[in-house]
This record gives C-alpha cells, sequence and structure tokens, in this order.
C-alpha cells in the first residue's frame, strides 16, 4: 500500500463519530448512534470488542505492572498457544513488521492468514509451504495492510524465516493478550458458523464473494470507489474495513433487524 492509500483510509476513519464504547459487535458513539463493526480491526476483534477472558487477561497482567518491553515468560506461552493453532511450526514475533517482511508480502510470498475461511475446517492453513501472518484477536492494528503492535511471521520450517530478523522483546501486554486470544479462538469454532439466511440471499449474483465469515469484493476497486461503499454502509449504521484490501468481518451476531437492513445494503450495491 502506498502512502497515498494509508492516507485514504485515515480519512475514510475520520468519517466515524467518535465512539465512546464497544460492546460485542457494536460501537456506541458519542452521538448516539450504533454501529454494526464489519471491520472488527483486522481480525483483532474476531471474537468481539469485550471477550471477558481477554479482559482478565490484560487486568492481571497490567496489574503487575508489566508494560514495558522486558525479556518474559509471556513470549514462550504465545508460542506454545500459537502451536496449538499451528503444530510444528516456528514464529519470530515483531512489533510491527520488518522491511524482509514487507518486502515478501509485496511479493506475494508472504499472505495473511485468516481463521474461519472454510467452516468445516476452521484453523487450517493454506501456506504450509510459505510464510504466513496470522490476524488473530488482541489488542494489535494495522497499518499498510499488515499488523503492527503484534506482528507475528509463522512458517513450516526456520530456514523460511532465514531472511527475517530475530524475534524482538514485546510488551507482556500484547503478549498475554495474544495468547489468551488463541486459547479463546480454538475454544469458539461455531463463530465460523454464522446463520444470516438473508444476508446469504443477499449476496448471491451480488458484487460481492463469501468465504466463510468473510466477504470481499469480486473485482478490484479504487479508494474513491470503496470510500463511496464505506460512506454508504456508515450511514445505514455499518462500519466497513477503511480499505478494501481488508474483508468485510461477518460478525458472531445480529438481530433480525440489523440482519434485514445489512442484506438490504448488500442487494442495493450492486456495482461499486
Amino acid at each position: 500500500m502506498s502512502s497515498d492509500e494509508n492516507q485514504n483510509d485515515l480519512i475514510l476513519l475520520k468519517q466515524v463519530p467518535i465512539v465512546l464504547r464497544a460492546r460485542g459487535f457494536r460501537l456506541y458513539t458519542a452521538n448516539g448512534r450504533r454501529l454494526i463493526d464489519l471491520w472488527l480491526n483486522g481480525g483483532a476483534a474476531i471474537l468481539g470488542h469485550t471477550p471477558p477472558n481477554m479482559l482478565r487477561e490484560l487486568k492481571n497482567t497490567a496489574s503487575r505492572g508489566l508494560y514495558a518491553p522486558f525479556p518474559h515468560f509471556t513470549e514462550e506461552r504465545l508460542k506454545k498457544a500459537l502451536l496449538k493453532l499451528f503444530p510444528q511450526h516456528n514464529f519470530r514475533l515483531y512489533s510491527s513488521p520488518p522491511e524482509e517482511l514487507i518486502l515478501l508480502f509485496k511479493s506475494k510470498d508472504a499472505k495473511i492468514w485468516r481463521p474461519f475461511t472454510n467452516p468445516e475446517s476452521p484453523f487450517e492453513t493454506d501456506h504450509k509451504e510459505g510464510v504466513f501472518i496470522p490476524a488473530l484477536p488482541g489488542i494489535q492494528a494495522w497499518r499498510n495492510e499488515l499488523p503492527f503492535g503484534l506482528c507475528i511471521a509463522a512458517a513450516k520450517s526456520e530456514t523460511q524465516l532465514e531472511s527475517l530478523q530475530v524475534s524482538e522483546n514485546l510488551s507482556p501486554i500484547l503478549l498475554a493478550m495474544a495468547a489468551r486470544g488463541i486459547y479463546d479462538l480454538l475454544a469458539s469454532p461455531e463463530r465460523g458458523k454464522p446463520k444470516f439466511p438473508r444476508v446469504f440471499k443477499a449476496l448471491k449474483n451480488s458484487i460481492w464473494e463469501r468465504k466463510g465469515i468473510y466477504l470481499s469484493l469480486k473485482k478490484e476497486t479504487n479508494a474513491k470507489e470503496w470510500g463511496t461503499l464505506f460512506c454508504h454502509f456508515l450511514e445505514k449504521g455499518f462500519l466497513l474495513p477503511p480499505n478494501p484490501s481488508q474483508p468485510i468481518i461477518l460478525p458472531g451476531e445480529l438481530s433480525d433487524g440489523e440482519e434485514a437492513k445489512l442484506a438490504s445494503c448488500l442487494i442495493q450495491m450492486t456495482s461499486p
């Protein structure tokens, strides 16, 4: 992503009213609106904005004053959790993606891995022969299409990671939250099986394609076209990702009225 594209993301997010609180898959704004979050911070909030186990982990770790990136046992705890998700893999941990990883991503030699793309096998990966970057629950953010705060590079073979720098020391808060998020993810396979019949019907013969809980446009779109979609959905009460490189993530729940409204939005947008 170019700096201009990153600037476009920031401009779109400035269109969102000030958010006072987030509960589950909904955002509550200062002007009294309730938004359904279809971005979910790129997947960091895939289990919702208030997962109780992760909040408890945050409180416990912060109460010990563990903010600074000192060497800490939570790094091994995170790697142990990652091995539950990706057995026999190797990992590098960064606060932001190093230049070598960015180059691998740009050349498509490294890809983003997302859970629940296949409801029948929610945690499978098709990147067994290359480097991948898991999008996992936690408190990381996204910049230039990649996670930062906590960015994980994973590969089946250690030799595939040799071109990357060694892992950084990271804040135990980030590590503990990510470890807890992985265990919560593994305990939530039903998250990958949403039951939104009106939404799924609306997707037929539309500009959208669905893989598991993720929606993306069938064809590439430019910043202006995506901005139009973003503002249209925001007006209707839905927050899209600020960039089309990130998929729409279906929430874990919708009321009947919210589902009907989302289906209507999807039907209305026959072309970007």
